[in-house]
């Protein structure tokens, strides 16, 4: 069985913290809370730890990992920093931001999907720092789910998927953000590219940067987790739904805008991008765990593609199978 332990998120108990660090030095498997969405962790360094991943997901062994770093340092470590991921770095760390850079030796390729390049970030979660600190390595950690669901917004979703397949639960209750982090190819500094949008907004970057953020081949892009495979798809069929659409019978419904033959239909409405966005997974598992006789899902389409509506638009198209 999988140990499950609650802890305050701004306090986090440390004996559950330190028996958490030792599981991950000895090459299990424990899934913490991140700002974006829960992860499954292991060491980073450790091939044998990082398989294990592989294996309780069930995730192709050619989808890279994000390496969690405690600061900046610790990442450059791993990564060959250059003055472009030195500047993102010091404004958005720790923070929902990963950068692909070219990887160190010290990465296993088992943990960089067999690329040369690494993934990287610092989250901002003092569980999550706390647990990195602890455990004295990186932490490798794809979202804390079987691979293809949605990701996991709070612990109880990481159980029902993961129950018996890991070691160790910190539940830290439910995620600020709902969405993974944005993932942006920095190994060529002149010319960033856009690899998976998310909790971070290109504007931010672009503006921080001075340049626009390049779309990336097919090649490039599977050097970000998250873009090769269908992921966070629910076991219910997803469908888009645009402003002024009806809505089938037999149909789970969520959005910001409001159907106009809604009814009773099972529904969760949103009261911004942000609510959307943090409500979206956590809405997929709530249907396709309730009992409500629906065939499939319909989720609004954000006409906006600008801040946290493009990350939104990126999920929503992978759920409905349309990337």
């Amino acid at each position: 069985m999988t140990i499950a332990a609650t802890v305050d998120r701004w306090e986090p108990n440390p004996h559950v913290i330190a028996k958490a660090g030792r599981i991950i030095r000895a090459g299990g498997l424990v899934a913490f809370p991140t700002e974006t969405v829960y992860g499954l962790g292991a060491d980073a360094l450790n091939p044998e730890a990082v398989k294990r991943i592989y294996a309780a997901k069930g995730r192709p062994s050619d989808n890279p990992l994000i390496l969690h770093a405690e600061d900046a340092k610790q990442a450059a470590e791993l990564v060959e920093f250059n003055q472009a991921a030195s500047k993102l770095a010091a404004k958005f760390w720790p923070g929902p931001l990963t950068f692909v850079l070219p990887s160190k030796n010290i990465v296993p390729s088992e943990t960089r999907g067999g690329l040369d390049t690494a993934a990287v970030r610092v989250p901002n979660n003092p569980i999550a720092l706390a647990l990195i600190h602890k455990a004295k390595t990186p932490i490798a950690a794809p979202s804390a789910n079987l691979s293809g669901k949605p990701s996991p917004t709070d612990a109880e979703a990481v159980l029902r998927d993961m129950n018996g397949r890991i070691d160790m639960i910190i539940d830290g209750g439910s995620v600020k953000f709902g969405i993974e982090s944005t993932v942006i190819d920095l190994t060529d500094p002149d010319s960033p590219l856009m690899l998976r949008p998310g909790g971070l907004p290109r504007e931010e970057i672009e503006n921080t940067l001075g340049v626009k953020l390049g779309f990336p081949d097919d090649v490039k892009r599977k050097r970000s987790p998250g873009t090769h495979y269908r992921h966070y798809a629910p076991s219910l069929p997803v469908k888009i739904w645009h402003k002024g659409d009806l809505l089938p019978e037999n149909s789970a419904y969520m959005g910001i805008n409001r159907p106009d033959n809604l009814g009773d239909t099972p529904s969760i409405l949103f009261a911004s991008t942000e609510d959307y966005a943090h409500g979206l997974f956590a809405g997929f598992r709530k249907f396709e765990n309730d009992n409500h006789e629906v065939d499939c899902i319909f989720v609004e389409w954000p006409e906006d593609s600008s801040g946290l509506s493009e990350g939104l638009r990126d999920r929503i198209s992978r759920a409905a199978g349309i990337i």
